[in-house]
């Protein structure tokens, strides 16, 4: 199996069913090394590229007159995390009145296309199988544990170059040049996200329509709900992250937009303008990138899902992790 994640050891019993969430399998060659085959069976370009969907392949071998049939399911990064936010227009700011300044003017976004956004934070077991496959170093987990838990300790940097690895994976262009700047199909840089293949991270006007539920939203003032402990770990300043998908999701389905760790996002940190946009993205080059949604360490106020925070996109930070993006093409 090529597919740069360990699923099997060789040697041992093969399970009946083997589930890779986030895995993207570009490759796969039979047989195994306890199995003789004339040729070898090859399945190039074999992951779907559309969000919800799986492959499943049947494998059956003969030995000692005995026949034994193994299904193995694997799924592309998108399939089982990536929902759906389809364009449409909304109101960005802090439409409440009790925001910070930098949240204000509010005024108009429109997106004329639609995307993928992640339904979960990037986990430690996604990004741990990114750094075995490029040789890059593990970021630390205090000792809070890895697996299912957002992944901590990232920089601005280190989340693109993850979007990029996974667009090369999947055999699309990727999204960011060595500057950080988006790229379009071509590799011609663009500050136009709808033009954008690959994965890359969600602008901010993308992160805060998907956290207020898209065209589905109910006008909640967190991710999900007005009751902030329904759908956010936040207020504990001796806590820690806990896994995604804990809390109660909004109305799209996508979990933890508020609060367990903030989120990167695409664009440099700059005030508001009050004109009306279509597909925004600041591309104006400053000192700190967007991040978004708040963390357990942080008040109720800071969770609310048109907060606006930013990071040195060079530093590492604990309550810090990122969510993947894919325009829809």
């Amino acid at each position: 199996m090529r597919s740069n994640v360990p699923f099997l050891d060789r040697g041992k019993p093969v399970p009946p069913t083997l589930v890779i969430p986030g895995a993207f399998i570009s490759e796969v060659i039979v047989p195994l090394d306890s199995i003789e085959y004339d040729v070898e069976w090859i399945v190039n370009n074999s992951i779907p590229k559309e969000a919800e969907q799986t492959l499943t392949i049947a494998l059956t071998v003969e030995q000692g007159g005995k026949q034994t049939t193994y299904m193995f399911t694997f799924e592309s990064v998108m399939a089982s995390r990536g929902v759906l936010v389809e364009g449409g227009t909304f109101t960005m700011g802090d439409t409440w009145g009790d925001g910070g300044s930098d949240e204000k003017p509010i005024h108009k976004v429109t997106f004329t296309y639609n995307f993928y956004i992640g339904k979960y934070e990037t986990t430690f077991d996604e990004y741990d199988a990114f750094c075995e496959a490029t040789g890059r170093s593990k970021p630390d987990d205090w000792d809070w544990g890895r697996g299912q838990r957002p992944v901590i300790f990232v920089r601005w940097w280190d989340a693109v170059d993850y979007c990029n690895w996974l667009s090369e994976k999947e055999g699309l262009p990727k999204a960011y040049d060595s500057n950080g700047n988006l790229l379009d199909k071509e590799g011609i840089v663009t500050t136009d996200p709808s033009k954008v293949v690959g994965y890359r991270l969600p602008t901010e006007a993308e992160w805060e329509y998907a956290a207020r539920g898209g065209n589905r939203s109910k006008g909640y003032k967190y991710a999900g709900s007005d009751i902030v402990d329904e759908v956010a770990w936040y207020g504990s300043l001796f806590g820690r992250t806990q896994e995604v998908g804990k809390k109660a999701p909004n109305e799209l389905g996508i979990y933890d937009m508020s609060g367990n760790v903030y989120e990167w996002c695409s664009d440099w940190y700059g005030n508001y303008s009050s004109s009306a946009q279509t597909n925004p993205y600041n591309s104006s080059v400053g000192s700190y990138r967007v991040s978004r949604g708040g963390s357990w360490g942080v008040d109720a106020s800071s969770t609310r899902v048109a907060y606006r925070d930013s990071h040195s996109p060079t530093g590492t930070y604990f309550p810090l992790s990122f969510r993947i993006c894919r325009t829809v093409h």
